[in-house]
């Protein structure tokens, strides 16, 4: 156990940051799942505009890196747009 002031509050303050960026995390997953379920286009559209909203914001907050945020953006772009070329 810690056993200095400064000490103690650096294990208060992980335990915070990483329980939120536990939620974080767990809200993208969730989202994502959301898009890649979606087969009406226009639904998951909405979708997509809602996760990518959120994943700029976990990059921005630097919960993700921003390459990842990257990544997931194009893969979900890329389902949705399969999914309007197939209509």
């Amino acid at each position: 156990m810690a056993h200095h002031k400064s000490a103690k509050k650096r294990v208060r303050s992980t335990k915070k940051r990483a329980e939120r960026n536990k939620a974080a995390l767990t809200k993208v997953k969730t989202l994502v799942k959301k898009v890649l379920d979606l087969k009406d286009t226009a639904k998951a559209q909405e979708s997509l505009k809602e996760a990518v909203a959120y994943l700029d914001k976990t990059a921005s907050k630097r919960r993700m890196h921003k390459n990842t945020v990257a990544r997931k953006k194009s893969a979900l772009t890329k389902h949705v747009n399969k999914l309007t070329a197939a209509k």
